[in-house]
């Protein structure tokens, strides 16, 4: 066999094997997990489709949940419920698809807004083996004309948080219309955004004279972009693994790219459409150039209380390993530990090139086991769940809760700094206290 030309970074198994002393293999763990189940996508998803109402065939638990994350006001009408099955249901006293015909028809009633309504499986709901899939076919054909009725899972047996949204755009992707296949290229933006992320992304690609756009998700959930081989598309969010599958199967080309994380990872998003659709080198760099130099200028901010320090990530929203490389990149901190609940080598293949070699990669979750190596590293960062961060604080370590970064605007060149912010906050937290 020849010999493997030199690596910079962890994309290579092969490579990592033959040259053991550079890096250890990623250390594949199954055990024990501490992360919120799919459902918890809802809470920003029903705020992005504004047409859209979901609808949880779940327990009291999953309701609980649900509101608490959302800190819904009980005066409040949202657009997501739960469907809530009791014991007979869970027993089989009653027929739970005419029990779902009578709540479905008695909300659409009351809401005759919506126009897209998603039935979203959970934990209990799967363990009956309740088929919402058959369900949304029945309810889809009643109610046709009116209302599109779609069907993902949001149980937390098998997922994590945030492959909630992967499977509620992946129920859209067989919805969207086809794009014409000798017509001009197309980019498509995958992965749910705040609006004014979005609004900010749009404005950039039209002033590098990319005009046809399209959004999954919309807006309106009704509104669709069209798909076909002609698209292009960028992933916003490194988790949305079912829907590029569905996606290519449309006929779409994915466009390999870092994430648009900070002012070189939005920078390296937004040439990798620039170069697709032919834009000129020069014009890339006069648009991007202000925005850029904004946002590095921003993340010099928190420079000072990053640099050199040493953080690890344990599994939680499958963002890791692009916020590793932000922060390694553009901040000087020290990546120990890397975990993720899934590592997707082909989309993450760019940001793993530039993780050092020294960065540990886990994949999976086993919470005792990564406990324990968090108390033999002592990093001055842990990035962690809701579940483990106040025990974390009380044996003295600083923490980031995880959630945060999914509910906050961290894409792109204005909010650089606020995403470098967020990591720099606990340990301005942490200074103060100790004073």
């Amino acid at each position: 066999m020849n010999a493997l030309p030199p690596s910079s970074g962890c994309a290579s198994e092969l490579a990592l094997k033959e040259r053991p002393s550079e890096r250890a293999p990623v250390l594949r763990e199954r055990g024990q997990r501490e992360v919120f189940c799919g459902l918890t996508g809802i809470i920003w998803l029903h705020r992005k489709m504004q047409d859209a109402f979901f609808l949880v065939v779940g327990s009291r638990t999953c309701a609980h949940l649900l509101q608490s994350a959302a800190g819904v006001m009980i005066f409040a009408e949202p657009r997501f419920a739960t469907a809530i099955m009791e014991e007979r249901d869970l027993a089989g006293m009653v027929d739970a698809q005419e029990e779902l015909d009578r709540v479905v028809g008695k909300l659409l009633q009351r809401r005759p807004d919506i126009n897209t309504l998603f039935l979203v499986g959970s934990c209990p709901s799967e363990v009956i083996k309740l088929d919402l899939a058959k369900a949304a076919e029945r309810l889809g054909a009643k109610h046709a004309g009116d209302v599109r009725i779609l069907n993902y899972s949001g149980s937390g047996i098998e997922t994590t948080f945030t492959q909630g949204e992967d499977a509620c755009l992946a129920s859209l992707v067989p919805e969207m219309p086809a794009g014409d296949s000798d017509g001009a290229k197309e980019l498509l933006i995958v992965g749910s955004l705040p609006d004014i992320v979005e609004d900010q992304f749009l404005r950039l690609f039209k002033q590098l004279g990319i005009e046809r756009v399209g959004m999954l998700p919309a807006r309106n959930a009704c509104d669709l972009p069209a798909v076909g081989p002609q698209t292009r598309y960028l992933l916003a969010q490194p988790f949305l693994s079912d829907t590029a599958m569905a996606l290519e199967n449309r006929g779409a080309q994915r466009l390999d790219a870092l994430f648009p994380f900070g002012a070189e990872g939005t920078t390296a998003w937004l040439r990798a459409a620039a170069t697709e659709f032919g834009i000129d080198e020069m014009h890339f760099n006069s648009v991007v150039a202000g925005p850029r130099k904004r946002a590095k200028r921003a993340i010099e901010h928190s420079r000072e209380m990053l640099g050199g320090k040493r953080i690890s990530f344990l599994p939680d929203s499958q963002l890791e390993v692009p916020l590793a490389r932000f922060l390694t990149q553009e901040l000087g901190m020290e990546p120990v530990e890397i975990g993720t609940p899934y590592l997707h080598r082909t989309h993450l293949a760019r940001e793993l090139e530039l993780l050092p070699e020294t960065a540990r990669l886990s994949e999976g979750q086993h919470v005792d086991k990564q406990l324990d190596r968090v108390r033999e590293d002592r990093p001055d960062l842990t990035v962690c769940g809701l579940g483990l961060a106040n025990p974390l604080e009380a044996e003295g370590f600083a923490t980031k809760w995880a959630i945060e970064l999914v509910f906050s605007p961290i894409h792109g060149f204005e909010q650089a700094g606020d995403l470098a912010e967020l990591f720099a906050r606990p340990l301005r937290r942490r200074d103060v206290l100790r004073v």
